[in-house]
């Protein structure tokens, strides 16, 4: 039993090692041994509780019929499995990062595209040492390049100095 359920629920510590940053590189490392202690004391118990021998107590135990009535109710004890209530908010959450995931991937493929539009159109310019001052607030859509704006841009006027 102990150890079909460890076997469900394996963790990929090499995948989550490689997630973890270097300044929490410790508390990962205290964490997997600690994981690890208690897997292994998970795997070293049986499958099932060893069986208890009812007939050794009926013979040792001076009055056998409290023996049978432990018997009767040990038989009629059962013990419930918690209810597994945070996987389907795990799996909920996964789903959700995943969503978010592929929508960052696709604003970035956008944004990617933006990006070689803009660089091939630098790429296609006329070179700096080519353009004049009238190319330049063509090119680049600097307010300060407003030749109606700033006429005498980058000349200072001769009463200004």
């Amino acid at each position: 039993m102990a150890g079909r359920r460890v076997a469900l629920k394996a963790i990929d510590w090499a995948a989550f090692a490689e997630r973890v940053s270097a300044d929490q590189k410790h508390m990962f490392n205290a964490f997997k041994s600690r994981s690890d202690a208690i897997a292994a004391k998970l795997a070293s118990l049986p499958e099932t509780p060893p069986a208890i021998d009812w007939t050794f107590y009926k013979t040792t135990v001076m009055n056998p019929t409290l023996v049978d009535e432990f018997e009767k109710k040990f038989k009629a004890l059962q013990i419930p499995m918690p209810a597994d209530t945070e996987t389907a908010k795990i799996t909920a959450q996964e789903k959700e990062s995943d969503k978010n995931a592929a929508d960052f991937v696709q604003a970035s493929k956008a944004r990617i595209a933006e990006y070689e539009e803009e660089l091939q159109q630098l790429r296609n310019m006329i070179p700096f040492e080519n353009m004049t001052y009238e190319d330049l607030p063509e090119k680049f859509r600097d307010p300060t390049l407003d030749p109606v704006k700033y006429p005498h841009w980058p000349h200072k006027l001769i009463a200004d100095v």
